[in-house]
């Protein structure tokens, strides 16, 4: 892999990270088709995620520090008697939201394997698949009656029920953020305060994943490498403009063109795939073959 493979695949997972489009979907197609699918690629692929959680940290200090010392004085709270689940406040109530749509995701380590699995095998209808399913949460999402609920507001069972589609998001083509800011948005939250939910309740979660993996890769004897870091400081950096970017497309009302983009790419994907199926080779072999006999 070469710094330039570092640099593309940085943009990519920096911009589709939080744009709700599948970053490891997007990911999987560019691994796919420049022939750098296996344990190594899966590795990269980790390792760009803990890029972009920087831009979340970068993005949303303010809301986490708060969150991180509401955190603390829980703690406290818990051990003195004083703590009430009624009476607690915002950002106490986004600490205890978060810890609960951790839950489902233990569900989902027993099944981490087989996940792992279609990342990395060398066929792509599953990413098909996996962006119309996306597409089709994001089209129902952009849909529905715009809420106003925040935090405050959110019972135990719709933090469940957002953990649990975070869960799915171990799929490729699957959007973490698509998914969890559409069944937020699909339960009333309002959509400001979901894309930054989203983002944050994704931390405990990528950093769990990327600690797993970071072990397994030290056992494999997977080592860190000049592409792989400049991959992570793109991604970053591209990244933290996503965000900002997002932010905007959905105060502005134009979250949909991500459920169009969505949709058509699990379309195109499906049908190559099928044609790679068919011919039993990589679409872009084919290609290359058929413009050589051109040429000839």
């Amino acid at each position: 892999m070469t710094v330039l493979d570092g640099v593309l695949q940085g943009i990519i997972q920096g911009l589709t990270e939080f744009l709700p489009v599948s970053s490891d979907g997007h990911l999987a197609l560019f691994q796919h088709f420049f022939g750098l699918n296996g344990e190594n690629a899966l590795f990269f692929t980790v390792m760009l995620h803990v890029g972009t959680l920087l831009a979340v940290f970068i993005a949303f200090y303010k809301t986490i520090w708060k969150m991180i010392v509401e955190a603390f004085k829980m703690i406290g709270d818990i051990f003195t008697g004083k703590f009430s689940y009624k009476k607690a406040n915002e950002e106490r109530k986004g600490v205890i939201m978060i810890l609960i749509t951790l839950i489902p995701l233990l569900g989902f380590y027993f099944v981490k394997d087989y996940f792992t699995m279609l990342s990395e095998d060398n066929d792509i209808l599953v990413e098909g698949f996996c962006f119309l399913f996306t597409g089709t949460i994001l089209f129902l999402a952009d849909r529905c009656v715009k809420g106003t609920k925040t935090a405050k507001n959110m019972t135990v069972r719709e933090g469940l029920r957002i953990g649990f589609f975070q869960g799915f998001a171990a799929l490729p083509g699957v959007s973490r953020s698509g998914s969890t800011i559409s069944i937020g948005l699909l339960s009333g939250f309002s959509r400001e305060f979901m894309v930054q939910f989203s983002f944050i309740m994704g931390i405990p979660a990528i950093m769990g994943a990327s600690l797993f993996e970071l072990l397994d890769a030290l056992k494999e004897g997977v080592s860190f490498s000049l592409p792989l870091v400049v991959g992570m400081v793109v991604s970053a950096v591209v990244g933290l403009a996503a965000i900002k970017l997002l932010s905007w497309l959905v105060r502005t009302d134009r979250f949909g063109i991500f459920a169009y983009y969505t949709l058509a790419l699990g379309v195109v994907v499906l049908v190559i795939g099928i044609i790679e199926h068919i011919a039993g080779e990589n679409i872009v072999t084919l290609v290359n073959a058929l413009l050589n006999q051109g040429v000839r």
